[in-house]
C-alpha cells in the first residue's frame, strides 16, 4: 500500500462504528471508533475531489478542490450545529486554524527540512493566503470584542451553548457576510486573475491513470454518505465521551474533532514536504486554514439560522481567541521569508503543544 493510503486501513472501523452505535455500547468506544472511521471517508472524499479535478482542468479543478477541501469538517460541524453544540462548533473551527498553520505545517517543515539546509517556497502566494487570514482575525474576534465591552462577556470553556442577544447574532452574521465576500474574491484571485502564482506547473504526476468522470462522482457521493453517518454518530456521542472520559467538549472540539475530519490532507501536506515540494505543503496549510476562517466559519453562522436552536454568535472564549491570534500571528511571520528549516518546524509545533495543554487544562 502506498504512503497515501494507509487512511483505508481505518475502513473497518465504518461498520464497527454503526455496530457499536446500534448497540447504544459505551460513549467513548463508540466515539473513537466513528473518529476514526471519519479518517478514511474523508481520504476517499479528496481523492475523489482531486480525481474530478484532473478531469476538469485547472479553473474548475482548483475551485473543486478548495470547495471539498473541508467538506468533512463542514459536514461534521452541521450535525454539532444540529444538536446545539455551539462551542464545540467554535471550537472545533478554531482547532482546525491552529491543526493547519501550528500542527500540520510544523510537521510538513519539520519531516522535510530534517535532512536538508533549507527548503523555500513561493513567498507572494503564501503571503496572499496569510493576508487573507489576518483579515479573518480581525473579523473574528469583533464580536467577542464587544461582548466584551457591551454585553455579558465570553463564554466559559466548559460551556455547552450560549443564547446571546440579537445584536451580537445581527453583527455575527454581518461579519460572515463580508468574510464570504472576501473569500470570493481570494477565489477570484488565486484561480483567475492570479492562476499562475497558485497553480504553478503541475508536480510530477506519479498517480497513474485517472479515474473517470462517473467513478469519481460516484465515490464523492459514497464518501459524503458515509462522513454523514460517522459525523452523526461522532456527534451523538461527544457530550457522554467527553463526561466520562473527564474532558470537556471545549477540548475534544479544538483538538480531536479539528484533526480527524483533516488528518488525510494533513498527511498529505507532510507527505510532499518530504519530498520537498513545499509550495504545495504550505498551499495545503495556509490555503485550508484560510478556507476554514472565510468560507466554513461564516456559513456555519448564517446556517444556524435556520439549523438548531436558535443563532450561533461569532463569539469564542478567551482561549480560542488567543489560539486565533497565535496562530495567524504566526503563520504571517513564518511565510514572510519564503524558506524554512526543521527547526522553525520544531518551534510551531512546540506552540501547538503548549496550546493543547493550556485547552486541556482550562
Amino acid at each position: 500500500m502506498s504512503s497515501q493510503g494507509w487512511p483505508y486501513l481505518l475502513v473497518p472501523f465504518i461498520p464497527i462504528a454503526i455496530a457499536l452505535e446500534l448497540a447504544h455500547a459505551g460513549a467513548v468506544v463508540t466515539f473513537f471508533a466513528s473518529a476514526l472511521g471519519v479518517i478514511p471517508t474523508a481520504a476517499l472524499m479528496g481523492r475523489a475531489t482531486e480525481e474530478l479535478a484532473v478531469r476538469s482542468g485547472p479553473g474548475i479543478g482548483g475551485l473543486l478542490n478548495v470547495t471539498f477541501g473541508n467538506a468533512p469538517e463542514l459536514i461534521i460541524a452541521l450535525f454539532a450545529l444540529g444538536a446545539g453544540l455551539h462551542e464545540v462548533v467554535k471550537a472545533s473551527i478554531v482547532g482546525s486554524i491552529m491543526g493547519n498553520v501550528l500542527l500540520v505545517l510544523g510537521a510538513a517543515m519539520f519531516f522535510g527540512g530534517w535532512n536538508r539546509d533549507h527548503q523555500t517556497f513561493n513567498r507572494t502566494a503564501a503571503s496572499a493566503q496569510s493576508s487573507m487570514l489576518l483579515l479573518a482575525a480581525a473579523a473574528l474576534v469583533m464580536p467577542a470584542i464587544y461582548e466584551m465591552v457591551e454585553g455579558s462577556g465570553l463564554p466559559q470553556p466548559g460551556a455547552e451553548r450560549v443564547h446571546y442577544d440579537t445584536t451580537v447574532q445581527g453583527l455575527s452574521a454581518a461579519v460572515a457576510c463580508v468574510l464570504i465576500f472576501s473569500y470570493v474574491a481570494g477565489l477570484w484571485f488565486s484561480l483567475k486573475t492570479h492562476r499562475d502564482l497558485f497553480n504553478p506547473e503541475s508536480e510530477d504526476s506519479d498517480h497513474g491513470e485517472p479515474w473517470t468522470v462517473r467513478k469519481s462522482v460516484l465515490a464523492l457521493f459514497v464518501a459524503g454518505v458515509a462522513v454523514g453517518v460517522m459525523s452523526e454518530i461522532l456527534v451523538d456521542s461527544i457530550s457522554d465521551a467527553a463526561s466520562q472520559l473527564g474532558l470537556s467538549e471545549f477540548f475534544i472540539g479544538v483538538i480531536v474533532v479539528a484533526i480527524v475530519g483533516n488528518a488525510a490532507e494533513h498527511w498529505v501536506a507532510v507527505l510532499v514536504a518530504i519530498k520537498n515540494k513545499m509550495d504545495l505543503a504550505v498551499n495545503i496549510a495556509i490555503g485550508s486554514s484560510a478556507q476554514i476562517a472565510l468560507f466554513v466559519a461564516p456559513v456555519l453562522v448564517l446556517t444556524s439560522f435556520v439549523l438548531g436552536p436558535h443563532p450561533m454568535a461569532l463569539v469564542f472564549n478567551g482561549f480560542e481567541l488567543g489560539g486565533i491570534l497565535l496562530a495567524i500571528l504566526i503563520a504571517n511571520h513564518v511565510t514572510n521569508e519564503g524558506e524554512s528549516t526543521w527547526y522553525e518546524g520544531l518551534q510551531l509545533l512546540a506552540v501547538y503543544f503548549v496550546l493543547g495543554i493550556a485547552f486541556l487544562v482550562a
